[in-house]
């Protein structure tokens, strides 16, 4: 908060109508429960400035008289206490949100508010490995755990990032039902959505050998990877695994496992994929979020470009 500003309690009556909104994004806009407790989080923040700017807390006329100055504030206060502004962007995103949906139930005018602009960031790109990296990886990790099945487990799930594009809980939700795999997986993605998604015959090579290795049985309900207990996986065993690969292999700390999906949609790109498509695999629900890989391969080509010519 700005100095001298205190946040206050939330009303009863705006608690309600923020419950209200959380729940009509959940249901009718297929929000994802990340999102929600995002969202949640941002609406917090503004309605306790926003008391504590006014002195009062904040109430739907409240919201009705605010002006681009208290927008602007909002956002100063905001940065101010080191919000970053990618994290500022979707902030106000949310807050206009809610100030237009408060808008329409209780009839106020909120074009003032509603004009000020959001603030501007640059969209970092992703920072995929180059295919001999991601080759050399997969490899070193069908060897990398003195347990034969859990290197066999950990090869078989990053191939399935690599090859399938998957996020990481998309792969670690998996379950023995959906094995074998067929020629398409149905990934339940953010939000609940649906995609199909091709399996390479690579990747579907590495969960069998997994399987044949696994001290645990294949059961419909239970996990497809298992931990060394015998539940499922845990993220945090493919980030330590892939912390040690990469410092095997020299590569940067940027090599995660959500790079593996990174470098599924760019080596696709370079290899002539069309962003529709690849914004179908990903399970994007815009274009706008596929069209960040275009800039990698840009960057990719004018270092190429200028490593390459004779006068770079």
């Amino acid at each position: 908060m700005t100095q001298g500003i205190t946040p206050l309690a939330l009303a009863p009556l705006m608690a309600d109508q923020l419950a209200r909104f959380l729940e009509t994004e959940r249901s009718t806009r297929d929000r994802s429960d990340n999102t929600i407790r995002a969202y949640q989080a941002d609406l917090l923040a503004f309605l306790a400035f926003i008391g504590g700017h006014h002195g009062t807390p904040a109430l739907p006329a409240t919201l009705g008289q605010l002006t681009q100055s208290d927008m602007r504030a909002f956002a100063a206060a905001e940065r101010a206490r080191g919000l970053s502004a990618r994290s500022l962007a979707r902030r106000m995103s949310a807050t206009r949100s809610f100030i237009r949906w408060m808008s329409d139930r209780h009839g106020f005018d909120a074009s003032r508010a509603l004009a000020a602009r959001n603030p501007r960031f640059a969209r970092s790109l992703p920072r995929p490995l180059a295919v001999e990296q991601a080759q050399d990886l997969l490899n070193l990790a069908a060897e990398a755990h003195p347990e034969a099945w859990i290197a066999a487990r950990d090869a078989a799930a990053l191939t399935l990032l690599y090859g399938c594009g998957l996020r990481i809980s998309e792969a670690l939700s998996l379950n023995g039902a959906d094995w074998p795999l067929r020629e398409a997986l149905t990934i339940r993605g953010k939000g609940g959505k649906e995609r199909q998604v091709p399996v390479l015959p690579v990747a579907r090579d590495a969960i069998a050998a997994y399987l044949d290795l696994c001290p645990y049985p294949l059961e419909r309900e239970a996990a497809l990877f298992r931990g060394a207990r015998g539940g499922r996986l845990n993220p945090s065993v493919l980030d330590t695994a892939m912390r040690n690969l990469r410092q095997s292999l020299g590569l940067p700390a940027s090599a995660t496992p959500h790079a593996l999906r990174h470098s599924f949609a760019t080596h696709l790109l370079a290899a002539g994929g069309d962003l529709r498509t690849i914004q179908e695999l990903l399970g994007h629900a815009s274009l706008s979020t596929t069209q960040v890989y275009t800039g990698v391969d840009d960057a990719h080509l004018l270092t190429v470009y200028r490593a390459a010519h004779p006068r770079g």
